[in-house]
């Protein structure tokens, strides 16, 4: 496997990516590296990684059966890094928002999570998982008044047409 490419889709080696990281060789310099580290642990059923790489808060929370149930009964298709904000070398807290690609019974699902990371003693930890806020649609285009002829091209003005409420 030390050839292989590494399963968090970086497109770097799995030897010279997560590996030292998930045999502790190598400390995650960044929050986004613990977060790849732990979609290979998902992937390779490392629970003790995945325990150990949580804050100490979240880890009496965890049922540890119930995630290695999880790893072990899907197959894991991809990792996608959708945003990044802090987690840097010098800040103390960092959120990545990602979505995990796996089956489960042979369906295709996704899960879409921003993640919060926390620095402690120089390392960084898992401490929170939500679902993304989605953001509110706007308009680009010019504004419709209601006396305006419809977009749809009917001749009819919008009030009358798709304005009516």
């Amino acid at each position: 496997m030390p050839d292989a490419l590494c399963f968090c889709d970086t497109q770097k080696k799995f030897s010279e990516c997560c590996d030292p990281v998930l045999k502790g060789e190598r400390v995650p310099v960044h929050a986004v590296d613990l977060m790849r580290a732990r979609y290979s642990a998902f992937v390779l059923h490392d629970i003790d990684f995945l325990m150990n790489s949580v804050t100490s808060k979240l880890k009496k929370d965890i049922d540890r059966k119930s995630i290695e149930e999880w790893s072990k009964n899907s197959q894991w298709d991809g990792l996608e890094i959708l945003a990044t904000d802090q987690g840097g070398p010098g800040d103390e807290v960092g959120q990545v928002e990602f979505k995990a690609k796996f089956r489960e019974k042979e369906e295709a699902r996704e899960h879409h999570e921003v993640a919060t990371f926390v620095k402690t003693g120089g390392s960084w930890f898992f401490d929170d998982g939500k679902p993304p806020v989605s953001k509110p649609v706007k308009s680009t285009g010019p504004k419709i008044g209601r006396n305006d002829p419809c977009h749809c091209g009917s001749g009819k003005k919008y009030k009358k047409c798709h304005g009516m409420a």
